[in-house]
């Protein structure tokens, strides 16, 4: 009776062609739904790639800076920030990417599928914002623009903002370094012209307080804080291929120089508009200004090393996170504690077998950034 029951083999080979044959049917799917997934990364990459020229001519594929919530861009006014001083977490994506890299992962992935934005409003109850920008435009002008964003969050909740942390990621930190410089020398020509003007009527006129003085702690997560070395490269083989002066050369020469003027930025971490305004000589660097720390702020470099610690020193400095030279990511600047400003400290915390974009899904990261929000 149990024969009677048994599938015959003609019926087991024709369910195993079957499987078989739906193996590419299922693999599409399984792709298509990969795509779907992904598909958010196409616009960031684009305007990585050549978001300065989108912007140029005003193309609607170029990316606004703005805060941004459910996968749409949110005006300030419409954010609805109700609780009273509440510490706040403003999150910085770096080139060629957007808020989700904050947000979600892949379920395999270590921690979750939950990133460090939502376990952090989960877990340490703060309000978390996320901002998207443009990352082909210069440093300096998405600096800007994150000045101007964070300046009108704080003029429309001046109850509900509290403390104020900035976490930023590769490029996303430059940004904010850039943000803080243009917001400093903005309160230096309003602490001038309210000078002047009170001089003027011998009445003394109230100063205005920046979102400055809420900034208590910035993070920085794989930061090129000295140029990246990838960046430093790519202008090396476009001189070097130009100087040949072939057709070919000249050819892939011109297709290198259409890079995006936010990753010729990142080869010398150029954060005020005066840097890449100045004519470039290809004989010499470009001259960079040195932008100081913001005053009584907790700085934070993460950095990742993700060479094996058996290879040479000066190979995995000069790999770093795979993106980011050592020396590089922990920053000149930040070691030198001669220049530090008054109230300011430096934190650095190294990450062993660690690349770049690790640095944002990784747990030991996401548990310091818990200890110390």
């Amino acid at each position: 009776m149990a024969a009677f029951f048994s599938p015959s083999p003609l019926r087991r080979a024709l369910g195993t062609l079957t499987q078989a044959a739906l193996l590419p049917v299922r693999g599409a799917a399984l792709v298509f739904q990969s795509g779907r997934a992904h598909q958010h990364f196409f616009l960031p990459v684009l305007n990585g790639a050549l978001g300065d020229q989108l912007a140029a001519r005003h193309d609607p594929r170029a990316i606004a800076l703005s805060f941004r919530r459910g996968g749409r861009d949110v005006a300030v006014a419409d954010l609805g920030l109700s609780e009273p001083h509440q510490k706040t977490v403003v999150f910085v994506h770096g080139l060629m990417g957007d808020e989700l890299i904050w947000q979600s992962g892949l379920a395999e992935e270590p921690g979750g599928p939950l990133r460090y934005g939502p376990r952090l409003a989960a877990e340490a109850g703060v309000r978390v914002l996320y901002v998207r920008y443009n990352t082909g435009l210069h440093i300096s002008e998405n600096g800007r623009g994150l000045h101007q964003l964070l300046a009108d969050l704080h003029h429309t909740y001046p109850e509900a903002l509290g403390e104020l942390v900035l976490v930023g990621h590769s490029m996303g930190g430059l940004v904010i370094r850039s943000a803080g410089y243009y917001a400093s020398k903005s309160q230096e020509i309003r602490t001038k012209a309210g000078a002047r003007k009170a001089k003027s009527t011998e009445v003394p006129l109230p100063t205005t307080p920046s979102w400055l003085a809420h900034v208590r702690s910035i993070f920085l997560l794989g930061v090129p804080h000295d140029g990246s070395y990838l960046e430093q490269n790519g202008q090396l083989v476009e001189r070097l291929l130009k100087r040949i002066n072939l057709l070919p050369t000249r050819f892939v020469s011109n297709a290198i120089a259409r890079r995006s003027n936010g990753i010729k930025d990142l080869g010398q971490a150029l954060l005020v508009d005066e840097d890449w305004q100045q004519p470039d000589d290809p004989a010499l660097p470009r001259p960079r200004t040195v932008v100081p720390l913001l005053p009584g702020v907790r700085y934070h470099v993460l950095v990742g090393a993700w060479l094996r610690a058996n290879l040479p020193r000066a190979v995995r400095d000069y790999f770093g996170d795979g993106l980011v030279g050592a020396a590089s990511g922990q920053g000149q600047l930040f070691g030198d504690e001669t220049a530090l400003p008054p109230g300011t400290s430096v934190r650095t915390a190294r990450f062993g077998q660690q690349h770049h974009g690790g640095l944002l899904r990784h747990p030991e990261v996401y548990y310091y950034l818990r200890q110390w929000v």
